[in-house]
């Protein structure tokens, strides 16, 4: 993880909770240091977070969603969002703050093990399954030799993707 003021590893983990909201920041030894973080007592991530804002021009100021409300100062200071429109109203704001907490303002996460692609093929083999018990009840041999044949193939390609 990156330090929320320049590039450096982050070691410092800071979290704060102010009415009842979690706030976190990442920090290097530097700018931990720099922002007096070894003086608890006069620690706030708001105010390391107004350090590192780009200049509040009249337009960033005066924004507010349409559909619920929130004005940029209420973002600022309680630093959450009321809706899914704010994410879009508020992007000028959030896509410099992101890129600096992480590695770019896009989500490149791992894709989960039980994935969808996974679930289908699984789904396949269920049907596939089916249709071969109903092929042999009726005594459809040809057509049971080739589900089962397409069943087995579609067993090994699962197994050494698993």
């Amino acid at each position: 993880m990156k330090c929320h003021h320049c590039d450096s590893q982050a070691t410092v983990h800071l979290t704060q909770i102010i009415n009842g909201q979690m706030h976190k920041m990442d920090l290097c030894e530097a700018c931990a240091q720099e922002k007096g973080v070894t003086n608890p007592d006069n620690l706030s991530i708001g105010n390391l977070l107004d350090d590192n804002q780009p200049k509040i021009d009249a337009s960033t100021a005066s924004m507010t969603c349409e559909s619920c409300g929130t004005t940029h100062q209420e973002f600022k200071k309680g630093g959450r969002l009321g809706c899914e429109a704010c994410y879009h109203v508020f992007r000028p704001v959030l896509e410099p703050l992101l890129d600096g907490m992480h590695a770019g303002i896009k989500h490149l996460g791992k894709v989960p093990s039980r994935s969808v692609k996974k679930k289908s093929a699984e789904e396949n083999e269920g049907i596939l399954q089916k249709e071969l018990k109903k092929a042999v009840e009726e005594e459809n041999y040809e057509k049971a030799a080739e589900l089962r044949d397409r069943l087995k193939k579609l067993q090994a390609r699962s197994s050494t993707t698993a």
